[in-house]
């Protein structure tokens, strides 16, 4: 049975206080009886734990969602109070988790999202008209007004939004900043949008404004360093899991998921508001066979083909 605790979107991550709730992990079992998985407060990553815990559930397990702030989760993967985290987000959290590995107390399993992007955003109809790259937002200020609508303040793309502001790159030097929540700026673009006036603003993948919006990316330009630019997304647990459970191992190294997927999960998820347990359940039951490949060669708990069991639940 899963358990789930403080299991919605918009409450912030657990902090590190929250480890003293985990117990002190015994001796490995031979075979894992339930999973704990780490949860930030992310949209993304709480779909795709969603899925997988259903997945697991099938098989055999038994599944634990907690939602604990990135550095809470690392530390329980090194105690084994956490058994697979789903968000490890490079390059920003790079420096977290780099020296765990090293150390040979996580590992660092599957790129499970690969070619996320983020960057400078415009609509199509913008796009169309010949914005295509960062270096043609100056020659259209005024129909900008000048502004590029950000996120939060001290977020990674703010700052190099910021930076190319101050180093007036690609004639960057005399726009604006506006910084602002992430669900501000949001709605301030599909304002915008609903009056075919122009916006600029700040886009990234995995997230449901790909399916709402029609939108466009801006190439870079002059190394400005505020588009394209790549993420990807890690399966993170703990170092002995292979040994641990090598058929759960091999299930989640087999999980990667298509972006295009994830936006659709999100946008069901956090845009139309749906319980994540049925978004996960109803996208399980219509792509068995993308769930086959994650569970190629994999068996469930009682001996069986994964797959089988999984079908069984979901046809």
């Amino acid at each position: 049975m899963k358990t789930a605790i403080k299991g919605y979107k918009g409450i912030y991550a657990l902090s590190a206080v929250g480890l003293a709730a985990f117990s002190v992990a015994g001796p490995a079992a031979a075979e894992l009886d339930e999973v704990s998985f780490g949860v930030p407060p992310w949209p993304g990553v709480t779909v795709k734990s969603e899925v997988a815990a259903q997945l697991m559930e099938s098989m055999g397990y038994e599944t634990r969602q907690r939602d604990l702030a990135v550095s809470v989760i690392l530390e329980g993967l090194t105690r084994n109070d956490v058994d697979v985290y789903l968000g490890g987000w490079y390059p920003v959290q790079t420096d977290m988790v780099e020296p765990l590995v090293a150390d040979n107390k996580v590992e660092k399993l599957v790129s499970n999202i690969q070619g996320a992007n983020s960057g400078l955003a415009v609509p199509q109809y913008v796009y169309d008209a010949g914005v295509t790259s960062v270096a043609d937002l100056d020659a259209y200020r005024d129909r900008f007004d000048g502004e590029i609508q950000g996120i939060e303040a001290g977020t990674g793309i703010n700052t190099a939004i910021l930076a190319a502001i101050d180093n007036d790159i690609v004639g960057l030097g005399d726009w604006t900043l506006r910084e602002s929540s992430t669900a501000a700026m949001l709605a301030q673009a599909e304002q915008k949008m609903a009056n075919e006036e122009w916006v600029t603003f700040v886009g990234w993948e995995p997230h449901w404004m790909n399916v709402s919006f029609d939108m466009a990316y801006l190439e870079d330009a002059d190394e400005a360093g505020i588009a394209e630019i790549e993420s990807t997304v890690w399966t993170i647990v703990p170092s002995n899991m292979a040994e641990e459970d090598p058929q759960l191992h091999r299930f989640l190294s087999q999980y990667v998921v298509d972006i295009e997927d994830q936006n659709e999960w999100v946008h069901n998820y956090s845009y139309d508001d749906r319980p994540a347990d049925e978004v996960a359940s109803e996208w399980i039951s219509t792509n068995l066979d993308t769930v086959e490949t994650w569970l190629d060669g994999v068996s469930a708990k009682d001996g069986k083909p994964a797959i089988e069991a999984v079908r069984a639940t979901y046809q």
